[in-house]
């Protein structure tokens, strides 16, 4: 919105050119949700509290969390507001794949918040019934796949890069439906099964998509793309600008959410936050660099899947409780440990995925 305006005023004063630039936009769009998620949140966690919209707390996970009990949720509303408000307001709302990316974000967050309003409102323990959440997730992430599909107008754009090899490439064709399907939908419950701790999934979702969010203005550019022999997508570069929202965003609601949290995030945050990494990797066709990147995210749901096949299968647990951030709590180790030391494992598994750009 504003670049359009910014692009009109250019024709009286060339320094309105200066934001035709994606960093700029990328950092204004950062700055934007920051503000908007600093000033909403506190009179977002009093209205919360007023209504008396609290998490109810499982009794057979670790007793340290019962004193949870009551704190506001459904947080992840501020999020989706300060990504939607700076996108839309530093974006070129032109671009198919910022709108794509957007919607994506939306739809999950109307799931999780269906989920979020019965179980904490209509005290439904139940929330969303599994089916019809897993129902409403494949609607979208297909959609979101297929026209993906349709979209992409070069063989580049379906065909699937591995890291450290600069020129194999394998063509998927419709195939591509399938993996973009299983990145979404599965990026989006993996976020949501992290978000067990006050900031525990959050930080992590910051700090990946601000890393794909460099990634998508390298993509978008055909000289870097070049250079670095990765698929050169043109129009992925203004996806800079939503990461850039989403990681403002996220510290504004880190801000609250921190040991011990004024608010939680709920599934309306984790799941849509999800999709949208998801969305944004596929775009950029950088699958496999997320899911190294977001080790964390990959590491949660593999633990559950573990645990569930487990027992299934020959009655005994693998893990004191899963997912695996509940083990390490059941172990001994305080909250806030096994927050930062998930922290800092993001953190190189992140520089390690940026450092694949170069290792081809």
């Amino acid at each position: 919105m504003l670049l359009m305006l910014a692009q009109y005023l250019s024709q009286y004063e060339s320094a309105f050119l200066v934001f035709q630039y994606l960093t700029l936009r990328g950092i204004l769009a950062a700055g934007t949700a920051l503000i908007i998620s600093l000033l909403v949140g506190p009179a977002m966690i009093r209205r919360l509290n007023y209504h008396q919209v609290g998490q109810a707390i499982r009794d057979d996970g670790p007793q340290s969390h019962l004193s949870k009990s009551g704190t506001p949720t459904m947080g992840g509303a501020l999020i989706l507001v300060g990504i939607a408000v700076a996108t839309l307001l530093w974006g070129d709302l032109t671009n198919p794949y910022l709108w794509i990316v957007l919607l994506v974000t939306a739809v999950f967050g109307a799931v999780g918040w269906v989920d979020d309003y019965r179980k904490v409102v209509e005290r439904d323990p139940r929330g969303l019934p599994a089916r019809w959440k897993y129902l409403w997730q494949s609607v979208a992430g297909l959609a979101a796949a297929l026209y993906l599909y349709l979209a992409f107008d070069t063989p580049v754009t379906t065909e699937l890069y591995i890291p450290f090899f600069k020129d194999f490439a394998w063509s998927m064709g419709p195939l591509f439906i399938v993996l973009a399907y299983f990145v979404i939908v599965g990026a989006s419950n993996a976020v949501n099964l992290t978000d067990g701790l006050d900031g525990l999934a959050i930080l992590p979702t910051v700090m990946v998509g601000s890393a794909l969010g460099i990634i998508a203005y390298l993509t978008g550019h055909a000289d870097f793309a070049r250079y670095l022999h990765i698929p050169y997508v043109a129009g992925s570069g203004e996806l800079a600008v939503f990461c850039g929202a989403m990681a403002g965003a996220g510290l504004g609601f880190l801000w609250f959410n921190t040991y011990p949290a004024q608010i939680f995030m709920g599934d309306v945050g984790a799941l849509a936050l999800g999709a949208a990494l998801g969305t944004v990797a596929v775009i950029i066709r950088h699958e496999i660099v997320f899911f190294i990147m977001g080790g964390i995210f990959v590491l949660e749901t593999v633990s559950v899947i573990m645990q569930v096949a487990s027992f299934k299968l020959t009655g005994k647990r693998i893990f004191r409780m899963a997912p695996i951030h509940h083990h390490f709590e059941l172990k001994g180790w305080p909250e806030p440990r096994v927050i930062v030391r998930f922290w800092i494992i993001t953190v190189m598994l992140v520089l390690f995925g940026l450092a694949t750009l170069k290792l081809r």
